[in-house]
Protein backbone atom coordinates (compact mmCIF):
# COMPACT_ATOMS: atom_id res chain seq x y z
CA UNK A 1 0.00 0.00 0.00
CA UNK A 2 3.19 2.54 0.52
CA UNK A 3 3.68 2.73 -3.58
CA UNK A 4 2.94 5.98 -5.03
CA UNK A 5 -0.20 4.62 -6.67
CA UNK A 6 -1.97 3.13 -4.12
CA UNK A 7 -1.31 6.20 -1.59
CA UNK A 8 -2.56 8.59 -4.84
CA UNK A 9 -5.70 6.44 -4.42
CA UNK A 10 -6.88 6.55 -1.51
CA UNK A 11 -6.34 10.36 -1.11
CA UNK A 12 -8.89 10.81 -3.88
CA UNK A 13 -10.92 8.00 -2.92
CA UNK A 14 -10.93 9.21 0.90
CA UNK A 15 -11.42 13.30 0.07
CA UNK A 16 -14.27 12.09 -2.91
CA UNK A 17 -16.14 9.26 -0.19
CA UNK A 18 -15.98 12.30 2.30
CA UNK A 19 -17.42 15.21 -0.04
CA UNK A 20 -20.07 12.82 -1.51
CA UNK A 21 -21.35 12.44 1.85
CA UNK A 22 -22.93 16.59 1.36
CA UNK A 23 -23.54 16.56 -2.16
CA UNK A 24 -26.45 14.37 -2.23
CA UNK A 25 -27.23 15.98 1.23
CA UNK A 26 -27.38 19.05 -0.16
CA UNK A 27 -29.54 17.90 -3.13
CA UNK A 28 -31.88 15.76 -1.25
CA UNK A 29 -32.63 18.46 1.75
CA UNK A 30 -33.00 21.41 -0.25
CA UNK A 31 -35.88 19.61 -2.30
CA UNK A 32 -37.48 18.55 1.37
CA UNK A 33 -37.49 22.06 2.33
CA UNK A 34 -38.78 23.70 -1.18
CA UNK A 35 -41.77 20.91 -0.46
CA UNK A 36 -42.32 22.11 3.09
CA UNK A 37 -41.96 25.95 2.28
CA UNK A 38 -44.23 24.96 -1.31
CA UNK A 39 -46.91 23.57 1.22
CA UNK A 40 -47.01 26.85 3.32
CA UNK A 41 -47.89 28.82 0.81
CA UNK A 42 -50.81 26.56 -0.72
CA UNK A 43 -51.68 25.80 3.08
CA UNK A 44 -50.73 28.76 4.44
CA UNK A 45 -50.23 26.81 7.46
CA UNK A 46 -47.32 28.25 9.70
CA UNK A 47 -46.24 24.78 10.81
CA UNK A 48 -44.61 24.08 7.24
CA UNK A 49 -43.39 27.62 7.37
CA UNK A 50 -41.28 26.97 10.55
CA UNK A 51 -40.18 23.93 9.45
CA UNK A 52 -38.97 24.68 5.67
CA UNK A 53 -37.20 27.14 8.18
CA UNK A 54 -35.46 24.80 11.03
CA UNK A 55 -34.63 22.09 7.82
CA UNK A 56 -33.29 25.27 6.35
CA UNK A 57 -30.50 25.26 9.00
CA UNK A 58 -29.40 21.49 8.33
CA UNK A 59 -29.23 22.13 4.49
CA UNK A 60 -27.15 25.64 4.72
CA UNK A 61 -24.59 23.42 7.06
CA UNK A 62 -24.19 20.67 4.40
CA UNK A 63 -24.08 22.95 1.60
CA UNK A 64 -21.45 25.01 3.56
CA UNK A 65 -19.14 21.47 4.10
CA UNK A 66 -19.36 20.35 0.50
CA UNK A 67 -18.12 23.53 -0.91
CA UNK A 68 -15.14 23.38 1.08
CA UNK A 69 -14.85 19.68 0.54
CA UNK A 70 -15.67 19.85 -3.25
CA UNK A 71 -12.57 22.78 -3.41
CA UNK A 72 -10.22 20.33 -1.97
CA UNK A 73 -11.13 17.88 -4.42
CA UNK A 74 -10.85 20.22 -7.19
CA UNK A 75 -7.15 20.28 -6.17
CA UNK A 76 -6.60 16.78 -6.18
CA UNK A 77 -6.56 16.86 -10.35
CA UNK A 78 -3.42 18.54 -9.81
CA UNK A 79 -1.76 17.83 -7.10
CA UNK A 80 -1.57 14.25 -7.77
CA UNK A 81 -3.29 13.00 -11.23
CA UNK A 82 -1.62 15.75 -13.31
CA UNK A 83 -1.26 13.64 -16.37
CA UNK A 84 -4.38 12.32 -15.94
CA UNK A 85 -5.76 16.59 -16.24
CA UNK A 86 -3.38 16.87 -19.29
CA UNK A 87 -4.83 13.78 -21.13
CA UNK A 88 -8.72 14.46 -20.23
CA UNK A 89 -8.34 18.28 -19.51
CA UNK A 90 -9.97 19.28 -23.10
CA UNK A 91 -12.83 17.60 -21.89
CA UNK A 92 -13.42 18.37 -18.30
CA UNK A 93 -12.83 21.62 -19.03
CA UNK A 94 -16.45 22.42 -20.40
CA UNK A 95 -18.83 20.58 -18.45
CA UNK A 96 -16.97 22.02 -14.99
CA UNK A 97 -16.70 25.37 -16.42
CA UNK A 98 -20.73 25.19 -16.43
CA UNK A 99 -21.17 23.96 -13.76
CA UNK A 100 -19.31 26.42 -11.61
CA UNK A 101 -20.07 29.53 -13.80
CA UNK A 102 -24.14 28.87 -14.37
CA UNK A 103 -25.33 26.19 -12.51
CA UNK A 104 -23.41 26.24 -9.07
CA UNK A 105 -23.60 30.40 -9.22
CA UNK A 106 -27.06 30.33 -9.40
CA UNK A 107 -27.88 27.65 -6.64
CA UNK A 108 -25.14 29.87 -4.33
CA UNK A 109 -26.84 33.21 -5.39
CA UNK A 110 -30.55 32.14 -5.06
CA UNK A 111 -29.36 30.62 -1.81
CA UNK A 112 -28.43 33.86 -0.89
CA UNK A 113 -31.69 35.60 -1.62
CA UNK A 114 -33.63 32.72 0.50
CA UNK A 115 -31.80 33.50 3.60
CA UNK A 116 -31.76 37.33 4.06
CA UNK A 117 -35.66 37.65 2.13
CA UNK A 118 -37.34 35.81 4.73
CA UNK A 119 -40.62 38.28 5.39
CA UNK A 120 -38.93 40.78 3.19
CA UNK A 121 -40.56 39.31 -0.09
CA UNK A 122 -43.79 37.78 -1.26
CA UNK A 123 -44.01 34.12 -0.06
CA UNK A 124 -44.38 33.52 -3.87
CA UNK A 125 -41.02 34.82 -4.68
CA UNK A 126 -39.60 33.66 -1.98
CA UNK A 127 -40.81 30.00 -2.51
CA UNK A 128 -39.69 30.86 -5.79
CA UNK A 129 -35.72 31.57 -4.94
CA UNK A 130 -35.44 28.26 -2.89
CA UNK A 131 -37.00 26.02 -5.84
CA UNK A 132 -34.51 27.99 -7.62
CA UNK A 133 -31.49 26.98 -5.45
CA UNK A 134 -32.64 23.19 -5.92
CA UNK A 135 -32.90 23.57 -9.72
CA UNK A 136 -29.37 24.54 -9.50
CA UNK A 137 -28.09 21.65 -7.35
CA UNK A 138 -29.45 19.79 -9.42
CA UNK A 139 -27.60 21.04 -12.78
CA UNK A 140 -24.26 21.21 -10.52
CA UNK A 141 -25.35 17.33 -10.20
CA UNK A 142 -25.57 16.76 -14.15
CA UNK A 143 -22.90 18.59 -15.01
CA UNK A 144 -20.10 17.09 -13.15
CA UNK A 145 -21.52 13.67 -13.75
CA UNK A 146 -21.68 14.61 -17.56
CA UNK A 147 -17.40 14.74 -17.13
CA UNK A 148 -17.68 11.54 -14.61
CA UNK A 149 -19.78 9.76 -17.45
CA UNK A 150 -16.75 10.37 -20.16
CA UNK A 151 -14.28 8.35 -17.57
CA UNK A 152 -16.45 5.73 -17.59
CA UNK A 153 -17.63 5.84 -21.42
CA UNK A 154 -15.74 7.79 -23.80
CA UNK A 155 -17.34 9.98 -26.84
CA UNK A 156 -17.30 12.64 -28.90
CA UNK A 157 -13.64 13.04 -29.16
CA UNK A 158 -10.29 12.40 -30.88
CA UNK A 159 -6.69 11.75 -29.47
CA UNK A 160 -4.06 14.36 -30.77
CA UNK A 161 -0.79 14.39 -29.63
CA UNK A 162 -1.74 12.20 -26.69
CA UNK A 163 -4.64 13.96 -24.89
CA UNK A 164 -7.99 13.70 -25.55
CA UNK A 165 -9.53 16.66 -27.23
CA UNK A 166 -13.49 17.26 -27.38
CA UNK A 167 -15.03 17.31 -31.54
CA UNK A 168 -18.94 17.00 -29.77
CA UNK A 169 -20.11 18.72 -26.75
CA UNK A 170 -23.68 17.25 -27.76
CA UNK A 171 -22.08 13.64 -27.76
CA UNK A 172 -20.90 14.61 -24.15
CA UNK A 173 -24.22 15.93 -22.39
CA UNK A 174 -25.81 13.09 -24.47
CA UNK A 175 -23.56 10.18 -23.91
CA UNK A 176 -26.06 7.52 -21.84
CA UNK A 177 -24.13 7.02 -18.93
CA UNK A 178 -24.84 10.53 -18.01
CA UNK A 179 -28.48 9.65 -18.05
CA UNK A 180 -28.16 6.67 -16.32
CA UNK A 181 -25.93 7.70 -13.52
CA UNK A 182 -27.71 11.45 -13.55
CA UNK A 183 -31.53 9.54 -12.78
CA UNK A 184 -29.65 7.06 -9.79
CA UNK A 185 -27.80 9.99 -8.08
CA UNK A 186 -30.62 12.37 -8.21
CA UNK A 187 -32.87 9.54 -6.84
CA UNK A 188 -30.43 8.55 -3.96
CA UNK A 189 -30.14 12.49 -2.96
CA UNK A 190 -34.01 12.37 -3.05
CA UNK A 191 -33.89 9.22 -0.86
CA UNK A 192 -31.43 10.55 1.86
CA UNK A 193 -32.89 13.90 2.23
CA UNK A 194 -36.00 12.84 3.13
CA UNK A 195 -34.33 9.45 5.36
CA UNK A 196 -32.61 12.10 6.84
CA UNK A 197 -35.38 14.31 8.14
CA UNK A 198 -37.08 11.36 9.28
CA UNK A 199 -34.38 9.69 10.98
CA UNK A 200 -33.70 13.28 12.80
CA UNK A 201 -37.25 14.01 13.83
CA UNK A 202 -37.34 10.05 14.84
CA UNK A 203 -34.34 10.85 17.32
CA UNK A 204 -36.22 14.34 18.75
CA UNK A 205 -39.74 12.04 19.18
CA UNK A 206 -37.66 9.42 21.17
CA UNK A 207 -36.86 12.33 23.52
CA UNK A 208 -40.15 13.92 23.33
CA UNK A 209 -38.69 17.04 22.15
CA UNK A 210 -41.38 19.41 19.94
CA UNK A 211 -43.45 16.33 19.45
CA UNK A 212 -46.12 17.93 17.11
CA UNK A 213 -43.66 19.26 15.19
CA UNK A 214 -41.39 16.96 14.33
CA UNK A 215 -44.47 14.05 13.65
CA UNK A 216 -45.48 16.04 10.84
CA UNK A 217 -41.85 16.52 9.81
CA UNK A 218 -41.50 13.02 9.68
CA UNK A 219 -44.48 12.45 7.68
CA UNK A 220 -42.85 14.62 4.98
CA UNK A 221 -39.81 12.83 5.20
CA UNK A 222 -41.12 9.41 5.08
CA UNK A 223 -43.37 10.40 1.81
CA UNK A 224 -40.23 11.53 0.49
CA UNK A 225 -37.82 8.75 0.95
CA UNK A 226 -40.72 6.24 -0.05
CA UNK A 227 -40.55 8.38 -3.44
CA UNK A 228 -36.91 8.37 -3.69
CA UNK A 229 -36.36 4.65 -2.32
CA UNK A 230 -38.91 3.43 -5.69
CA UNK A 231 -37.30 5.42 -8.02
CA UNK A 232 -33.60 4.29 -6.87
CA UNK A 233 -34.88 0.86 -7.69
CA UNK A 234 -35.84 1.45 -11.31
CA UNK A 235 -32.62 3.91 -11.69
CA UNK A 236 -30.58 1.67 -10.75
CA UNK A 237 -32.17 -1.34 -12.34
CA UNK A 238 -32.08 0.01 -15.75
CA UNK A 239 -27.84 1.16 -14.77
CA UNK A 240 -27.17 -2.39 -14.08
CA UNK A 241 -28.74 -3.57 -17.69
CA UNK A 242 -26.61 -1.63 -19.29
CA UNK A 243 -23.66 -2.79 -17.82
CA UNK A 244 -23.97 -5.69 -19.73
CA UNK A 245 -23.01 -4.71 -22.50
CA UNK A 246 -21.21 -1.43 -21.45
CA UNK A 247 -19.10 -2.94 -18.70
CA UNK A 248 -19.45 -6.62 -18.71
CA UNK A 249 -16.37 -6.84 -16.55
CA UNK A 250 -17.70 -4.80 -13.78
CA UNK A 251 -21.13 -6.50 -13.67
CA UNK A 252 -19.68 -9.60 -13.70
CA UNK A 253 -17.91 -8.34 -10.71
CA UNK A 254 -20.86 -7.13 -9.06
CA UNK A 255 -22.23 -10.62 -9.11
CA UNK A 256 -18.96 -12.21 -8.18
CA UNK A 257 -18.54 -14.65 -11.65
CA UNK A 258 -15.77 -15.77 -12.75
CA UNK A 259 -16.72 -18.26 -15.36
CA UNK A 260 -19.96 -17.77 -17.54
CA UNK A 261 -22.89 -18.60 -15.93
CA UNK A 262 -25.56 -21.33 -16.89
CA UNK A 263 -28.52 -20.30 -18.37
CA UNK A 264 -30.77 -19.78 -16.45
CA UNK A 265 -28.40 -17.86 -14.14
CA UNK A 266 -28.35 -17.89 -10.85
CA UNK A 267 -28.05 -15.11 -8.22
CA UNK A 268 -25.01 -15.07 -6.31
CA UNK A 269 -26.26 -14.38 -2.16
CA UNK A 270 -23.23 -13.93 -0.70
CA UNK A 271 -19.35 -15.35 -1.82
CA UNK A 272 -16.02 -14.77 -1.56
CA UNK A 273 -13.12 -14.50 -4.38
CA UNK A 274 -9.08 -15.70 -4.23
CA UNK A 275 -8.53 -12.25 -6.39
CA UNK A 276 -4.88 -13.50 -7.12
CA UNK A 277 -6.19 -16.92 -8.59
CA UNK A 278 -9.33 -15.41 -10.30
CA UNK A 279 -11.65 -17.97 -8.78
CA UNK A 280 -14.35 -17.76 -6.41
CA UNK A 281 -13.68 -19.75 -3.04
CA UNK A 282 -17.37 -20.09 -1.92
CA UNK A 283 -20.65 -19.12 -2.52
CA UNK A 284 -24.83 -19.60 -2.03
CA UNK A 285 -26.79 -19.03 -5.34
CA UNK A 286 -30.36 -18.42 -5.93
CA UNK A 287 -31.57 -19.76 -8.83
CA UNK A 288 -33.10 -17.88 -11.68
CA UNK A 289 -32.79 -14.32 -10.66
CA UNK A 290 -30.04 -13.17 -11.88
CA UNK A 291 -31.32 -14.00 -15.40
CA UNK A 292 -34.56 -12.07 -14.02
CA UNK A 293 -32.94 -9.39 -13.19
CA UNK A 294 -30.24 -9.19 -16.11
CA UNK A 295 -33.09 -9.82 -18.69
CA UNK A 296 -36.41 -9.39 -17.39
CA UNK A 297 -37.10 -13.43 -17.68
CA UNK A 298 -36.48 -16.59 -16.50
CA UNK A 299 -33.61 -17.71 -19.07
CA UNK A 300 -30.69 -15.94 -20.31
CA UNK A 301 -26.82 -16.46 -19.38
CA UNK A 302 -24.29 -13.82 -18.38
CA UNK A 303 -20.63 -13.73 -19.15
CA UNK A 304 -18.28 -13.94 -16.49
CA UNK A 305 -15.05 -12.16 -15.34
CA UNK A 306 -12.78 -14.72 -17.31
CA UNK A 307 -14.07 -14.07 -20.77
CA UNK A 308 -14.61 -10.23 -20.24
CA UNK A 309 -10.83 -10.27 -19.27
CA UNK A 310 -10.01 -12.39 -22.46
CA UNK A 311 -11.99 -9.78 -24.63
CA UNK A 312 -10.70 -6.66 -22.77
CA UNK A 313 -7.14 -8.50 -23.95
CA UNK A 314 -7.50 -9.17 -27.53
CA UNK A 315 -9.66 -5.25 -27.39
CA UNK A 316 -6.63 -3.38 -25.66
CA UNK A 317 -3.44 -6.11 -25.22
CA UNK A 318 -1.92 -7.33 -22.68
CA UNK A 319 -0.85 -5.36 -19.99
CA UNK A 320 2.41 -4.50 -18.87
CA UNK A 321 4.07 -7.07 -16.19
CA UNK A 322 1.56 -9.45 -17.24
CA UNK A 323 -1.22 -7.67 -15.03
CA UNK A 324 -4.81 -8.29 -16.55
CA UNK A 325 -7.97 -6.27 -16.00
CA UNK A 326 -9.62 -7.44 -13.13
CA UNK A 327 -10.81 -5.09 -10.25
CA UNK A 328 -11.16 -5.61 -6.92
CA UNK A 329 -13.60 -8.10 -6.81
CA UNK A 330 -14.34 -8.83 -3.19
CA UNK A 331 -15.43 -5.04 -2.76
CA UNK A 332 -17.53 -4.67 -6.31
CA UNK A 333 -19.08 -7.78 -4.69
CA UNK A 334 -19.59 -6.99 -1.18
CA UNK A 335 -20.69 -2.92 -2.00
CA UNK A 336 -23.59 -3.72 -4.42
CA UNK A 337 -24.91 -6.06 -1.59
CA UNK A 338 -24.68 -3.13 0.87
CA UNK A 339 -25.65 -0.49 -1.59
CA UNK A 340 -28.87 -2.47 -2.64
CA UNK A 341 -29.52 -3.90 1.48
CA UNK A 342 -30.07 -0.43 2.71
CA UNK A 343 -31.86 0.58 -0.62
CA UNK A 344 -34.36 -2.11 0.35
CA UNK A 345 -33.84 -1.26 4.05
CA UNK A 346 -35.31 2.95 3.56
CA UNK A 347 -38.01 1.37 1.12
CA UNK A 348 -39.19 -0.92 3.75
CA UNK A 349 -39.00 1.27 6.65
CA UNK A 350 -40.31 4.96 4.83
CA UNK A 351 -43.72 2.07 3.98
CA UNK A 352 -43.79 0.99 7.03
CA UNK A 353 -43.52 4.12 8.93
CA UNK A 354 -46.51 5.95 6.30
CA UNK A 355 -48.47 2.74 7.51
CA UNK A 356 -48.14 3.23 11.13
CA UNK A 357 -48.46 6.99 10.98
CA UNK A 358 -51.74 7.01 8.88
CA UNK A 359 -54.67 9.07 10.48
CA UNK A 360 -57.13 6.31 11.47
CA UNK A 361 -54.11 4.76 13.65
CA UNK A 362 -51.32 7.29 14.37
CA UNK A 363 -49.60 4.37 16.52
CA UNK A 364 -45.75 4.72 14.90
CA UNK A 365 -45.13 7.81 17.36
CA UNK A 366 -45.71 5.22 20.58
CA UNK A 367 -43.49 2.07 19.35
CA UNK A 368 -40.57 2.88 20.51
CA UNK A 369 -38.53 -0.18 19.08
CA UNK A 370 -39.68 1.24 15.29
CA UNK A 371 -38.87 5.11 16.09
CA UNK A 372 -35.33 3.58 17.27
CA UNK A 373 -35.21 1.87 13.71
CA UNK A 374 -35.80 4.65 11.96
CA UNK A 375 -33.36 7.16 13.89
CA UNK A 376 -30.78 4.65 12.99
CA UNK A 377 -31.63 4.81 9.04
CA UNK A 378 -30.01 8.27 9.51
CA UNK A 379 -26.84 6.89 8.62
CA UNK A 380 -28.14 4.49 5.94
CA UNK A 381 -28.25 6.34 2.67
CA UNK A 382 -24.61 7.68 3.60
CA UNK A 383 -23.63 4.05 3.75
CA UNK A 384 -25.75 2.95 0.45
CA UNK A 385 -24.25 6.31 -1.78
CA UNK A 386 -20.93 5.66 -0.25
CA UNK A 387 -21.20 2.00 -1.64
CA UNK A 388 -22.30 3.16 -4.62
CA UNK A 389 -19.87 5.27 -5.69
CA UNK A 390 -16.89 2.44 -5.00
CA UNK A 391 -18.72 0.33 -7.26
CA UNK A 392 -19.01 3.30 -10.03
CA UNK A 393 -15.34 4.24 -9.67
CA UNK A 394 -13.24 0.72 -8.51
CA UNK A 395 -15.45 -1.62 -11.41
CA UNK A 396 -13.90 0.96 -14.22
CA UNK A 397 -10.50 -0.46 -12.92
CA UNK A 398 -7.47 -0.45 -14.57
CA UNK A 399 -8.69 2.31 -16.48
CA UNK A 400 -9.54 6.55 -15.28
CA UNK A 401 -10.35 6.97 -18.55
CA UNK A 402 -12.12 3.31 -19.76
CA UNK A 403 -9.99 1.97 -22.50
CA UNK A 404 -7.97 4.98 -23.15
CA UNK A 405 -5.90 5.91 -20.01
CA UNK A 406 -4.87 3.69 -17.34
CA UNK A 407 -3.93 4.44 -13.17
CA UNK A 408 -1.02 4.14 -13.36
CA UNK A 409 -0.52 6.52 -16.55
CA UNK A 410 -2.65 9.62 -14.91
CA UNK A 411 -0.20 9.37 -11.50
CA UNK A 412 1.63 13.17 -11.44
CA UNK A 413 5.53 12.40 -11.80
CA UNK A 414 6.77 14.53 -8.87
CA UNK A 415 4.38 13.36 -6.17
CA UNK A 416 6.62 10.98 -4.17
CA UNK A 417 5.54 8.78 -1.00
CA UNK A 418 6.73 11.34 1.73
CA UNK A 419 5.18 13.79 0.52
CA UNK A 420 1.48 11.70 -0.23
CA UNK A 421 1.81 10.02 3.17
CA UNK A 422 1.92 13.57 4.89
CA UNK A 423 -0.84 14.81 2.68
CA UNK A 424 -3.04 12.20 3.50
CA UNK A 425 -2.74 12.49 7.37
CA UNK A 426 -3.55 15.72 6.85
CA UNK A 427 -6.52 15.31 4.80
CA UNK A 428 -8.00 12.22 7.25
CA UNK A 429 -7.56 14.79 10.24
CA UNK A 430 -9.25 17.98 8.37
CA UNK A 431 -12.16 15.41 7.14
CA UNK A 432 -12.43 14.10 11.18
CA UNK A 433 -12.54 17.36 12.52
CA UNK A 434 -14.85 18.59 9.77
CA UNK A 435 -16.96 15.55 10.09
CA UNK A 436 -17.31 16.13 14.05
CA UNK A 437 -18.06 19.99 13.22
CA UNK A 438 -20.64 19.17 11.11
CA UNK A 439 -22.31 16.65 13.74
CA UNK A 440 -21.85 19.11 16.53
CA UNK A 441 -23.24 21.73 14.69
CA UNK A 442 -26.32 19.61 13.69
CA UNK A 443 -26.73 18.49 17.31
CA UNK A 444 -27.00 22.28 18.24
CA UNK A 445 -29.83 22.77 15.66
CA UNK A 446 -31.55 19.91 16.48
CA UNK A 447 -31.52 20.84 20.77
CA UNK A 448 -32.73 24.69 19.83
CA UNK A 449 -35.99 23.12 18.09
CA UNK A 450 -37.79 24.97 15.87
CA UNK A 451 -39.33 27.70 18.35
CA UNK A 452 -35.75 28.96 19.24
CA UNK A 453 -35.73 32.28 16.87
CA UNK A 454 -39.41 33.10 18.14
CA UNK A 455 -38.09 32.90 21.73
CA UNK A 456 -35.41 34.45 21.52
CA UNK A 457 -36.92 37.57 19.93
CA UNK A 458 -39.75 37.54 22.63
CA UNK A 459 -37.26 36.80 25.12
CA UNK A 460 -35.13 40.71 23.44
CA UNK A 461 -38.66 42.01 23.64
CA UNK A 462 -39.24 41.54 27.08
CA UNK A 463 -36.61 43.86 28.22
CA UNK A 464 -37.12 46.98 29.29
CA UNK A 465 -36.15 50.23 27.44
CA UNK A 466 -36.19 52.62 29.96
CA UNK A 467 -31.92 53.59 30.05
CA UNK A 468 -32.63 53.90 33.66
CA UNK A 469 -33.89 50.35 34.68
CA UNK A 470 -30.87 49.14 36.90
CA UNK A 471 -31.68 45.51 35.12
CA UNK A 472 -31.21 47.16 31.49
CA UNK A 473 -27.98 49.26 32.84
CA UNK A 474 -26.43 45.98 34.25
CA UNK A 475 -26.98 43.86 30.78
Amino acid sequence: MLDIVSLARFQFGMTTVFHYFFVPFSIGLALVVAIMETMYVTKKDERYRKMAKFWGNIFLLSFAVGVVTGIIQEFQFGMNWSDYSRFVGDIFGAPLAVEALLAFFLESTFLGLWIFTWDKVSPKLHLTFIWLVVFGSMMSAFWILAANSFMQHPVGYVINNGRAEMIDFAAIIGNPKVWYEFSHVLAGAVTMGGMIVAGLAAFQLLKKRDVDFHKVSMRVGLVVTLIGSIAVLVAGDLQMKALIEGQPMKFAAMEGIYEDSDDPAAWTLIAWADEKEHKRVFGVEIPYILSILSYNKPSGAVDGMNTANEALIEKYGEREGDLSYFPPVNAIFWSFRIMAGFGVLMLMVSALGLFFTRKKKPSLYEKRWMLRIMALCTFAPFIANTTGWLITELGRYPWTVYGLFTIEESVSPNVSVTSLLISNIIYFILFAGLGAVMVYLITVEMKKGPDYEEKKLAASQSISTDPFDKEVFEK
